[in-house]
């Protein structure tokens, strides 16, 4: 398996962005509109805040699920016993965020969610008809108004050595939303997993946009566009002194979305929520 990156701006960029997400639940796209300038700021920023004492004074909602998640409250992902290597900032424009950091933020959160809604347009494009059959409303519609698209600002910060054993940044696991919109991180780690046992880097080139499908689009296309395994792994050597900040978007349908027979867009992600312990 290998994953090459799509141009957005070519004549048929929706057919083969479609197809590397069909074959390996990956898409890579290069020239696209999200200002890597703002990709930088942003990086920079929330470097800051994560250094800042006061980033407690945001701690997370138990209920509504926005604010700063430290280590200690990190994620377990599904099938592992340990935490995560990583703290997090959810980002949603109801909820807090940092007065200094919340502007930038939004500008952001509503660039990429305009992308991702395209991007979904182009699955609805070239999804066959006996999978589109499947979907109870345009799939381009699902996340209209959602006010339950996630911005998420990762800090995985540096090993220093007294981590758990073989805990690693983000153990493998699958998103559960419809898309993933993932400018490159500032430094390199993020796998795929390939066929068997196999692992594959993904491209890290900074300016490249990285989307992948998530449990719910899986759900709702009847596993025709599969939602694959992914992972962040520990840095070696010199580079265990970095810190490494991604910037994911959840692209999320509104709560009432029937997904299946067995989901609406609500029951599946409370289900998620409790597996990976943060409910």
């Amino acid at each position: 398996m290998q994953l090459l990156a799509v141009d957005y701006l070519a004549p048929d960029a929706d057919k083969k962005f479609v197809e590397s997400l069909r074959q390996t639940g990956f898409g890579v796209l290069k020239n696209h509109p999200i200002e890597q300038s703002t990709v930088t700021s942003i990086y920079q920023n929330w470097q800051a805040f994560f250094n800042r004492d006061d980033k407690l004074h945001y701690a997370f909602d138990n209920q509504s699920h926005d604010g700063f998640f430290s280590t200690k409250v990190s994620e377990t992902a599904k099938g592992f016993k340990k935490k995560d290597i990583k703290e997090y900032f959810h980002y949603y424009p109801w909820g807090k965020c940092p007065p200094d950091l919340k502007q930038e933020l939004q500008d952001y959160y509503q660039a990429a969610n305009n992308l991702a809604s395209e991007l979904l347009a182009w699955v609805e494009k070239y999804s066959p008809s006996e999978v589109a059959a499947l979907y109870s409303e345009p799939l381009s519609g699902m996340a209209k108004d959602s006010d339950q698209t996630l911005l998420r600002v990762l800090h995985y910060p540096p090993i220093t050595g007294a981590e758990e054993p073989d805990a690693i940044r983000a153990a493998a696991h699958e998103d559960i939303n419809l898309l993933t919109i993932l400018p490159s991180a500032n430094e390199p780690g993020l796998q795929v997993k390939g066929t068997g046992d196999e692992w594959i880097d993904v491209p890290c080139d900074f300016g490249t946009l990285i989307v992948n499908i998530g449990d719910m689009l899986q759900e709702a296309s009847g596993g025709y566009f599969p939602s694959t395994s992914h992972r962040v792994i520990n840095p070696k050597g010199a580079d265990q002194s970095k810190s490494r900040i991604s910037l994911p978007l959840f692209l999320h349908p509104r709560p009432e979305v029937v997904l299946s027979e067995r989901h609406t867009a609500k029951s599946y992600l409370a289900e998620r929520l409790r597996e990976l312990g943060v409910a």
